[in-house]
Order: C-alpha cells, then structure tokens, then sequence
C-alpha cells in the first residue's frame, strides 16, 4: 500500500477539528480533582446515579431495539404512502431541543396527557417522575440512532439471499430471523451502540419529563448538573469524568468488537 500524502489544505483543518474535540476534554482532565477522587467516586449518591445510569440506559436500548428494528425493516423493505413523512417524524428527535421533547412526552403520557390520562384512569399507571419515566425520556430521543443505522445496513444488504431462501419454502418470519438479522447484525450493533451512548447521556427530556430525585430518576447527567449548581465544581468534574470513562470504555470495546472495519 503506497502512502498518500495529505493536502495540507486538509490537514491543517483536520488538525484543527481534532484539538478542537479534544481540548474540552483535556480541560476535563486538567481540572480533576485527583488527590480526592477515589473518595469522592465511593460517595452514596455518585455510586446511585452512576447505577440508574447504567441501568435505565440499557432499558432504553433494549426498548429501543423492540421497537427500531421492525421499524427499520417496513421503512427499507416495503413501500407504502407516505413513507418519507414517516421516516421525517422518526427523525424529528435528532433535532428537537430535549426539553420540548420531555414537554411533548408529558402532553401525551402525563396524568392530563393524551394517553397519560387514559393509563392513569384505567391501569392505574404514572410514568412521569418514575424510572421508567426515565427508560421511555432515553428511549424517545435514541431511538432515531438505531432505526437510521439498521435502516441503513438493510438498504445496503444483499437481498439475494432473502430472495434464495423464500423461494427453499422460509416463510417470512423464518427469513426475517435467519438471514436478514444475520446479515445485518454489525448495522444492529452500530445501532444499540449510538442508542446506548445516547441514551447514557440524556439530560433535557428526562429531567423534563421524569425530574431529578435521588435513586428514582437522578441520572448521572442530573447528578452532574445538581451538583454544578450547588458549587461544587470538583464534584461535577469527578461525575462529568465517569461518565467519560464509562462512555469511552464502552464505545472502545464494543467497537473493537462489532464496528471494525474489515
């Protein structure tokens, strides 16, 4: 393989777009308050938010991939009206301010909401303000992620041995389950990764939507913003840190994993 060499038309603002992704961090880093870290990590209400994170994070996922994989296969596999307002809605999340997404969660599940009220009166079911207020607030906004990557891997897969397998008899469950899945899985992997990461991050909706109490909805991202308003600077570092750490160990692996190239 020869070495190309870079055009320093597009090296210098390579360079550039690197430190500027980079020195956020490294200020991150800089400011931590290393002499008292260990004591502050095994602190009550870091180890509670850090586990509500992680917890309500994968919920999310796993909702995210019940619902997003279907939903991705009718968007890449059938045709029907309407198709790009559909696939427009699926991704009015992505650029929605969070906030009027937890305001539009709590207009259409909320006690007085849409169907909020109807679960309330009915079943006897709250989501707002409960944890899985929170799983429903994460979900909202990462399910975008993953129904626009499997989408994408669907489009670009091989259709040819669907094809093969329908006309050997595979009804189209049975081909759905054992070669489509298959054929896309790294597409899926993509997915649950962005929805996960994303998921893991959510601030604006779910505080909007769920609030911030301790051990019910307090996020690490809610911990982290609390804490910034109570002026304690170092303690929202010491958060805004593991969070780093655990987004960065988890997106490394798993994409040593499932999203390398080959």
């Amino acid at each position: 393989m020869t070495r190309q060499r870079v055009p320093i038309a597009l090296l210098v603002p390579a360079i550039g777009g690197l430190i500027f992704l980079v020195l956020p961090l490294a200020g991150l880093l800089w400011r931590t308050p290393w002499t008292t870290l260990l004591s502050r990590l095994t602190e009550p209400g870091v180890v509670q938010a850090l586990r509500l994170s992680l917890l309500t994070a994968s919920l999310a996922t796993l909702l995210c991939l019940v619902l997003g994989v279907p939903l991705a296969w009718v968007l890449a596999r059938v045709t029907f009206p309407g198709r790009r307002v559909v696939r427009a809605l699926i991704t009015v999340p992505l650029v929605l301010p969070p906030v009027v997404g937890g305001i539009a969660l709590l207009l259409a599940l909320g006690r007085r909401g849409l169907i909020g009220s109807w679960l309330d009166s009915t079943f006897g079911i709250s989501l707002p303000f409960t944890t899985a207020g929170v799983v429903i607030a994460e979900a909202f906004v990462a399910l975008p992620f993953l129904v626009i990557s499997v989408e994408g891997a669907l489009r670009g897969a091989d259709t040819r041995f669907e094809e093969a397998a329908a006309t050997l008899g595979a009804t189209r469950w049975t081909t759905f389950t054992h070669v489509t899945l298959p054929l896309v899985a790294p597409g899926i992997a993509a997915g649950a990764v962005l929805c996960w990461a994303r998921a893991l991050g959510e601030f604006g909706a779910t505080i909007t939507f769920a609030g911030n109490y301790p051990g019910i909805t307090q996020t690490m991202p809610l911990a982290v913003y609390q804490t910034m308003e109570s002026g304690d600077l170092d303690g929202a570092v010491v958060l805004s840190l593991i969070l780093l750490v655990v987004s960065v160990t988890i997106l490394a692996g798993l994409r040593d994993r499932w999203l390398t190239a080959p």
